[in-house]
């Protein structure tokens, strides 16, 4: 056994170690002279604590009755704000504020969600929390009415408007129909950035849910995207891709989507689903709409291109009621 197998079974052994104390005990399922010996040069050289890792899900999945409880115990299972947001950094948060409607109507990410993540932010260390959208009705009635604004700024977010001269073109090197696009560069400048979408029917799309919210984060002519809309949302993904995404899917749209209107096409769901990459949330997102992933062309198209698991089977998921 050299030293490189040494160290790839003692990562095999799925108990959750790392390398950072006396080596000892934890190795028996490998332990040998020669084991024994490597793990004496080691520490010789450089004494180590053997420490517990933690591991976390790919998919958090919370339900219940209070929605800024359920985003807080989601993104806890995942293992914390802090996990995501270090001391002084900077974030920069994408809800879905396209739309002139009330929080109930369920056009917009509600306004709890979002509050309640700004503060998570902020208990986290961070040193600045920016929220911002591209909506497509008037951006002053989508932030009002929707009530994001008056939440994010309650909880100390800087909460504005997308202005042109932030929006830089890109390359999007080996996609097939997006070669190029305007895109919010404080989204690709951030610490980190967190996708919070609402779960809720699209006419043209099939769902819009993480995937679809990068829209928000683009300029130009984005009615070209309806040319190509499934591969145009995936390919998307190559170069916007969240550090976190909380789907807030404690109300449903079911029909009529983006923007609904009529409260006879929400669905109240009281759930919350929270993960790193973004495709797999989607797929959990579907099947709150009871759909397969497969049935949404660019969940479908995305896991093809190898930006993310979509069977759910393959996955982690704590579901937790609270």
């Amino acid at each position: 056994m050299n030293r490189k197998e040494f160290f790839k079974q003692i990562f095999k052994l799925g108990s959750g170690i790392v390398l950072g104390g006396t080596l000892s005990k934890v190795y028996s399922d490998i332990a040998s002279d020669e084991a024994q010996k490597l793990i004496a040069q080691a520490t010789e050289k450089n004494p180590l604590n053997i420490k517990k890792l933690e591991t976390f899900p790919d998919l958090a999945v919370t339900e219940g009755e209070e929605q800024r409880k359920i985003v807080r115990v989601a993104i806890d299972a995942i293992g914390g704000m802090k996990r995501f947001v270090k001391t002084g950094a900077n974030v920069v948060i994408k809800p879905n504020i396209g739309w002139d409607r009330i929080p109930v109507q369920c056009a917009d990410t509600s306004p709890e969600v979002v509050g309640e993540v700004v503060k998570l932010c902020f208990e986290a260390g961070a040193k600045s929390v920016l929220i911002f959208d591209n909506p497509l009705n008037d951006p002053r009635a989508c932030y009002k009415r929707s009530g994001i604004e008056d939440a994010a700024k309650k909880e100390g977010a800087i909460v504005e408007f997308a202005q042109e001269r932030f929006f830089k073109t890109i390359d999007f090197p080996g996609t097939e129909f997006i070669k190029k696009w305007q895109v919010y560069t404080k989204v690709l400048e951030a610490d980190c950035f967190i996708n919070i979408p609402v779960a809720k029917h699209h006419n043209s799309a099939g769902l819009t849910l993480a995937m679809k919210n990068n829209m928000g984060a683009i300029s130009g002519n984005r009615g070209l995207y309806h040319q190509q809309m499934d591969l145009s949302i995936a390919e998307l993904c190559t170069q916007i891709k969240p550090h976190l995404t909380i789907l807030d899917a404690y109300r449903l749209l079911l029909r009529n989507g983006p923007q609904g209107g009529s409260l006879r096409d929400v669905k109240l769901e009281k759930k919350c689903v929270v993960g790193i990459n973004q495709v797999s949330v989607d797929a959990y997102g579907a099947t709150l709409f009871n759909k397969k992933p497969e049935d949404i062309g660019h969940i479908k198209i995305a896991n093809k291109m190898g930006l993310g698991e979509i069977n759910l089977d393959k996955l982690t998921i704590k579901k937790i009621s609270v």
